[in-house]
């Protein structure tokens, strides 16, 4: 079976046709089926659904799974994301017992944990963040952590708090170039997600980041952002095609071929990056196992 994903409607009164690149697989199967029925039975969220990822049934099946946590609520208003908007819930404090379970269970080699952003907390969410990378850690010594952490508003104690349990590798996505910040990423600063890059690499951390393409940002600015993550000395870059979730979020501007992400590919390599992942379907946790 063929899964179209989900495309923007075209800014013209005529619909985008689906380019051929943008079809895969939907994820099935009894390993699959199995896993997602563990995820529900402790009521655990993984980005791998609620950002309806292309590759989820691929990294399941490869030892990788991207598990939410902090609810599913964002307090954050992204003109790109699926996750729902709104007043986030309590916290569940049996929530970091949960996701080591649940890794140990699914026998994930390389657990990726990501948050919602809860900003109307005072320490972010950073003290549960921290405490699920300990439990994972205290029942799965064997699998690697990555963290992919929110901005926190530039609150560097919220950062510390994370580094302090020293994950395999910190990711934080800087998502698209400056001047899309203000539809894109409203409630967000470029300076804020530079300043988390500079601040685990100079605490000695494997530093990765995401970019999205298609929405409309400027060549030469995609390529003044990518030299500034070289700066940072940022490790890995992901480059993958914006997807509109639903007709409430963003429209896709364009959609970029194959060839131009194999050449961004190269170009960042020439830059200075140790591993570009980048291609129409390459999400944050794409090929994740491998950057360890």
């Amino acid at each position: 079976m063929v899964l179209e994903l989900p495309i923007a409607e075209s800014a013209s009164p005529v619909r985008t046709p689906r380019p051929e690149w943008l079809k895969v697989k939907l994820p099935t199967g009894e390993t699959y089926n199995n896993l997602k029925n563990l995820i529900r039975s402790k009521s655990l969220h993984t980005v791998c659904e609620e950002a309806r990822c292309p590759n989820m049934g691929e990294c399941w099946s490869s030892g990788t799974a991207t598990f939410m946590i902090l609810g599913d609520t964002c307090t954050r208003s992204c003109g790109f994301c699926a996750v729902k908007t709104g007043r986030p819930s309590v916290l569940d404090a049996e929530e970091p017992r949960n996701v080591a379970e649940a890794v140990r269970a699914m026998r994930v080699k390389h657990a990726v944990i990501t948050s919602v952003n809860r900003d109307e907390l005072k320490d972010g969410g950073s003290v549960i963040f921290a405490e699920t990378i300990r439990e994972v850690r205290r029942l799965n010594p064997e699998t690697t952590i990555e963290v992919l952490i929110p901005d926190f508003k530039g609150k560097d104690e919220s950062l510390d708090r994370i580094l302090a349990e020293k994950p395999d590798i910190l990711n934080h996505n800087t998502e698209t170039v400056p001047s899309l910040y203000r539809i894109v990423r409203p409630q967000a600063k470029y300076q804020w997600s530079l300043k988390v890059l500079r601040r685990a690499k100079e605490a000695g951390f494997v530093t990765k980041t995401g970019i999205m393409l298609g929405l409309g940002e400027p060549r030469e600015e995609l390529l003044r952002t990518m030299a500034d993550l070289v700066e940072l000395k940022v490790d890995i870059l992901t480059l993958g095609q914006y997807l509109q979730p639903s007709k409430n979020h963003l429209p896709v501007n364009r959609f970029v071929h194959p060839d131009e992400f194999r050449e961004y590919h190269d170009i960042g390599i020439d830059m200075g990056f140790r591993i570009v992942e980048a291609g129409p379907l390459v999400r944050s946790s794409y090929h994740a196992e491998k950057h360890v």
